[in-house]
C-alpha cells in the first residue's frame, strides 16, 4: 500500500520510511513558534517567583539554554528531520500563576521548515525545567506542547485558532 497519496510524505511503497527530497524546493524565509505549558503547583511557583532558583541553580536560564540546544539538535533526535541552518532560535519562559509558559521561535532561510525545531526546543526546555525542579516537587505536569504559528514554504502560513 502506498500511503504517499494519502498525505504521508515520510512513507513510500511497501510502507518503508522515506526522508523527503527537498532539493527542488525554493530557499525561503521560514519561521515557526511553539508553546509548552507546565503546571508547577503553588509551592514551586512561589519559590521560583521569590528566588528564581532551586538547589541545582537558576531554573529559567538553564531551561532556556536547554531549549536552544534542543532546537539546534532536532535532526539528531527526530529521524526524518533535515538538518536546518538556523538563523535564530529564541526561547522565552514566563511564570504565570502556577504555570510556566515556554515559547520558542525558530527562523531560517532554507528549503524546509522549522516547526520541528521550535517544538523540540519547547519540549527540551520543559524537560530541563522539570529536571531543575524535581528536588522540590515531582508533581509538575508538562501539559501541552503545540505549534502556535508557522510562515514560509509551499504549504503557506498557519496560525493556531484562538
Amino acid at each position: 500500500m502506498n500511503n504517499t497519496s494519502k498525505g504521508f510524505t515520510h512513507i513510500k511503497k511497501n510502507d518503508l520510511p522515506n526522508m523527503v527530497d527537498v532539493s527542488d524546493k525554493s530557499v525561503t524565509e521560514r519561521k515557526a513558534v511553539a508553546m509548552a505549558r507546565i503546571h508547577l503547583g503553588n509551592e514551586l511557583a512561589e519559590l521560583l517567583k521569590e528566588l528564581g532558583r532551586t538547589k541545582k541553580g537558576p531554573v529559567l536560564q538553564t531551561a532556556v539554554i536547554g531549549g536552544i540546544q534542543g532546537g539546534k539538535r532536532t535532526s539528531e533526535l527526530i529521524p526524518m528531520c533535515h538538518p536546518v541552518p538556523l538563523s535564530s532560535m529564541n526561547v522565552d519562559i514566563e511564570l504565570e500563576g502556577e504555570y510556566a509558559l515556554i515559547k520558542a521561535t525558530a527562523k531560517t532561510k532554507s528549503r524546509t521548515g522549522v516547526e520541528m525545531e521550535a517544538l523540540t526546543a519547547v519540549s527540551v526546555a520543559a524537560l530541563t525545567f522539570y529536571d531543575m525542579c524535581k528536588s522540590v516537587t515531582k508533581s509538575m505536569k508538562i501539559e501541552c506542547v503545540y505549534l502556535l504559528e508557522k510562515s514560509g514554504g509551499k504549504s503557506g502560513d498557519y496560525q493556531v485558532k484562538k
